[in-house]
């Protein structure tokens, strides 16, 4: 007891101090400008400071963001010794960069709405392939166009078939209306 009316007494004068108003009242970001010496009795916070430390306290938001566990699109029991997620790699552009053509065209028309279906777009990108908005295909120029217009270009393509052989294919006099163009960029950081 006696020891607790000894620490209210020292609040008290401490509180009726102008030292303590004035650091009271000094902003949490900086510094006071006459510390207390080390031969002064240490004292308990006071109500007001632990309402101010505690406007700085942690919050769910600062945690790091939980990744989703994978689901498998078709559950399948596999043998322990075989991957039982998806390597770490597939994740990362450049190791698109490494696949071809085939395999690239395999992944957008697979894997829609993934990640993966974006990096193997940009990746045709990267190699002179373009989306037709209105055929949901890839085309790519066979030769240099016989004509261009602000509007459209006509000449020889190469487009990949996915609905009917699945290869490449070519198609003569062909316009291919500019209006049609999935022209976004597609970056990437990753």
């Amino acid at each position: 007891q006696q020891q607790q009316q000894q620490q209210q007494q020292a609040m008290g004068q401490m509180a009726s101090s102008s030292e303590y108003s004035s650091f009271a009242s000094t902003p949490l970001n900086s510094v006071p400008q006459s510390p207390a010496p080390w031969n002064q009795q240490r004292v308990l916070p006071s109500p007001h400071m632990l309402r101010l430390s505690s406007r700085l306290l942690p919050e769910s938001v600062d945690a790091e963001r939980q990744r989703a566990v994978y689901q498998p699109k078709v559950p399948a029991h596999t043998a322990p010794y075989y991957p039982q997620y998806p390597l770490p790699q597939f994740e990362k552009s450049d190791f698109f960069s490494k696949f071809d053509v085939d395999t690239l065209f395999f992944i957008f028309y697979h894997n829609q709405g993934t990640l993966h279906q974006y990096l193997a777009a940009r990746e045709l990108k990267k190699k002179a392939w373009r989306f037709h908005k209105h055929y949901c295909m890839w085309f790519q120029r066979f030769e240099e166009p016989k004509e261009i217009t602000d509007e459209y270009e006509q000449g020889t393509y190469l487009y990949f078939d996915y609905d009917e052989t699945w290869r490449q294919r070519k198609k003569h006099d062909f316009t291919f209306e500019y209006r049609h163009l999935e022209d976004h960029e597609l970056p990437y950081s990753g």
